[in-house]
C-alpha cells in the first residue's frame, strides 16, 4: 500500500485518524463550553458570600441533598466564617443515616434553630416553595433539578443566586461541576456520598437524565470507597421500622399494575419510602401510592416505573392546593396538614385513603386507577 511520504502511514490510515479527530472536534468543543459556563456559574455562587457570613444550608434530607449540601460545605470552606447543616425532616431512612455518619455531619432540624444567628442561607434540591419552612428564609443561593417554582427573587431580598436545572437527573451532578470548576478533588467520603445521590436520583440512570449526570458519575467512580459503598447501600433497617413494614406488605392492595395501602399506626415518615421501594419489585407493579399519617401530617408518596409518567406534576396538581407537594417524573411526595383538609374528609383510614385517590384520578384525567380504598 502507498505511504504519505510526509507521514509515513497508508492514505486510508491517515484518513481514518482525520475523521476520528473530527469526530473528537464538537465534543471538545462541548467541554470548553460547560468549563467556562461552570466556571462562570461558580464565581455566581461565591460573589454571593464573605468571608464574615454564618451560612446555613437548608434542605429536605434524602441521598441528594445531604450529598450536595456536603459538597457546597466544601466548596465554601475558608470562604465564609463558617457553614452549617439543618434539614425540614427528622432522619430515619438507614442510608441517609449511614451517609450523614460517613460525612461527619451534625444535621439538626430547621425547627430546632435560631435563624437570627445566620447572616445568609442557601438550599439545595429543593426551591423556597417546596416547603412552607423554606418560605421563611431570603436565600442568597438556589440550587437544584426540580422543575422551575421559583422564578422571582424573594421578598426584600434581590439578589439570588440561582441554579436550577430540571433536565439534570440530580443536583449532585451539578455540585460535582461546581467542584471540577473550583478545582477541587473531593476525599473518598464525599465522592461516595455524590456518586451514591446519583445513582439513587437517576434510580441507575432508568430514569430520565442528562450526559452530565452520567460524566460526574464517571469522574466520581476512581474517587470512591466502595466498601463505604456497599456498607450505605445495605445500611440495616431498625427493628421498630421492620414491625411497621411487615404490616403494611400484609395489608397493600394490588389491582392490576396498582399498589395501594394506608399506613397506620405509622413510625415515621421514612417507613412509607422503604414500604414504597419495595412494592415496586413486586412483579407486575408499576405505580405506588403508599401514605400515611405522622404528627398530624397526611404523608403521600408516589412511585412509578413508566417512561411517560410525571408524578411530580401529579402530586403538585393534586396536592398542591393542601401542603408541600412535588418531585420528579418517577418518584414524588405530598405532606399536608390534616387541618389543611376539607371539612368532609374525616381522619379515619378508609376516608383518607379515599381522599387521596379521588384528588390522583381527578388530576389525570383519562388515566385508569384504583377506584375504590381499602374498606373502614
Amino acid at each position: 500500500m502507498p505511504k504519505d511520504q510526509k507521514s509515513g502511514k497508508a492514505p486510508r490510515a491517515e484518513a481514518k485518524e482525520r475523521e476520528k479527530d473530527t469526530d473528537k472536534a464538537p465534543e471538545a468543543a462541548r467541554h470548553r463550553r460547560d468549563a467556562h459556563s461552570h466556571s462562570t456559574r461558580l464565581a455566581g455562587l461565591l460573589k454571593s458570600f464573605s468571608r464574615d457570613d454564618r451560612l446555613l444550608i437548608l434542605i429536605t434530607a434524602d441521598p441528594d441533598s445531604i450529598a450536595s449540601a456536603a459538597a457546597l460545605k466544601r466548596i465554601l470552606w475558608r470562604k465564609v466564617a463558617h457553614v452549617y447543616v439543618a434539614s425540614t425532616n427528622e432522619v430515619r431512612r438507614p442510608d441517609n443515616l449511614r451517609l450523614i455518619e460517613a460525612l461527619g455531619l451534625k444535621l439538626p432540624l430547621v425547627t430546632q434553630l435560631d435563624l437570627s444567628e445566620f447572616t445568609k442561607f442557601a438550599i439545595v434540591d429543593s426551591q423556597p416553595s417546596h416547603n412552607p419552612l423554606f418560605e421563611q428564609v431570603a436565600f442568597s443561593a438556589i440550587i437544584d433539578h426540580h422543575p422551575v417554582c421559583t422564578s422571582e427573587p424573594q421578598e426584600g431580598h434581590a439578589h439570588v443566586f440561582m441554579d436550577i436545572r430540571p433536565e439534570w437527573g440530580a443536583t449532585a451532578s451539578i455540585m460535582v461541576n461546581y467542584l471540577r470548576a473550583a478545582h477541587i478533588k473531593p476525599n473518598k467520603i464525599l465522592a461516595t456520598a455524590l456518586f451514591y445521590a446519583i445513582k439513587t436520583d437517576t434510580q441507575n440512570f432508568v430514569r430520565q437524565g442528562e450526559l452530565e449526570d452520567i460524566e460526574a458519575f464517571r469522574w466520581l467512580f476512581p474517587l470512591i470507597h466502595q466498601p463505604l459503598l456497599t456498607e450505605i447501600e445495605m445500611a440495616p433497617i431498625d427493628r421498630g421500622s421492620f414491625d411497621v413494614v411487615k404490616r403494611s406488605l400484609a395489608q397493600t392492595t394490588i389491582r392490576k399494575q396498582y399498589a395501594f395501602v394506608f399506613v397506620e399506626d405509622l413510625d415515621h415518615p421514612d417507613t412509607l419510602v422503604i414500604i414504597a421501594d419495595f412494592v415496586m419489585l413486586v412483579q407486575g407493579v408499576n405505580r405506588a401510592v403508599i401514605s400515611g399519617v405522622f404528627d398530624n401530617r397526611l404523608i403521600i408518596v408516589l412511585r412509578s416505573a413508566g417512561l411517560r409518567a410525571n408524578l411530580g406534576k401529579l402530586a403538585f396538581d393534586a396536592f398542591g392546593d393542601y401542603g408541600s407537594a412535588g418531585g420528579h417524573k418517577n418518584m414524588a411526595r405530598a405532606e399536608l396538614s390534616l387541618d389543611s383538609l376539607p371539612a368532609t374528609v374525616s381522619r379515619t383510614p378508609a376516608a383518607l385513603s379515599r381522599f387521596i385517590l379521588k384528588r390522583l384520578k381527578d388530576n389525570l384525567p383519562g388515566k385508569r386507577h384504583p377506584e375504590k380504598a381499602p374498606e373502614e
